[in-house]
């Protein structure tokens, strides 16, 4: 969902660009040419690839940082959206834009937040997700309503968690992705646990 969609994002912000530097625009003017049904100038579009390759780069990079920084030009997205209709219309429109720049900018933005934010911020994440995993790194992995006793078992625990954790961050050795994936099916932690020391080795 994160790399997706801003792979999406990032290619549809390249298009936008390198359109309006095919048009050879002013670079500060604040008139602007329409492209794709937004106004544009030369910054705009410079700004435009920028941002498309941070998205894109992000997305390459992992989940988890494709998450923060989608989640980051999200906020700048509604910022700019909230600022530049303060400058409609004067010298001090740098990016070209008109209404329909603004609204584009905010429903962007909303759209980079939620996207960013999915299966990361909720407050009642479940158990076994590597962002909550991630927050209770020395939570030995709950069973239920049980507490772990075995100390095997807490060190299972505590080594499932540290690999979540490195793997929603993007690490990880491919024999950990590989053991990680193989527990996709089994949604009760205890579950889970069992099958992570049944094929326990070192990695």
């Amino acid at each position: 969902m994160h790399r997706g969609g801003a792979i999406l994002l990032g290619l549809g912000l390249w298009v936008f660009g390198i359109l309006g530097l095919v048009h050879r625009l002013d670079f500060f003017s604040t008139n602007g040419v329409p492209v794709l049904g937004l106004s544009t100038n030369g910054l705009l579009a410079a700004v435009s690839l920028v941002v498309g390759a941070l998205l894109i780069g992000a997305a390459v990079r992992g989940g988890r940082t494709a998450s923060t920084v989608t989640v980051v030009i999200g906020a700048l997205f509604v910022l700019s959206g909230v600022l530049n209709v303060l400058v409609l219309g004067t010298a001090y429109n740098l990016l070209a834009f008109r209404m329909p720049n603004v609204v584009f900018s905010l429903i962007a933005g909303a759209l980079l937040l939620v996207l960013g934010g999915y299966g990361r911020f909720a407050g009642h994440l479940p158990t076994d997700n590597p962002y909550y995993r991630a927050r209770h790194a020395d939570d030995p992995l709950p069973t239920g309503q049980a507490v772990l006793h075995d100390p095997d078992d807490i060190a299972a625990a505590r080594e499932l968690a540290d690999v979540e954790r490195a793997v929603a961050q993007g690490g990880g050795t491919p024999e950990q992705v590989r053991r990680l994936a193989g527990l996709g099916q089994l949604r009760r932690p205890e579950d889970r646990l069992q099958a992570w020391r049944a094929g326990r080795r070192p990695v």
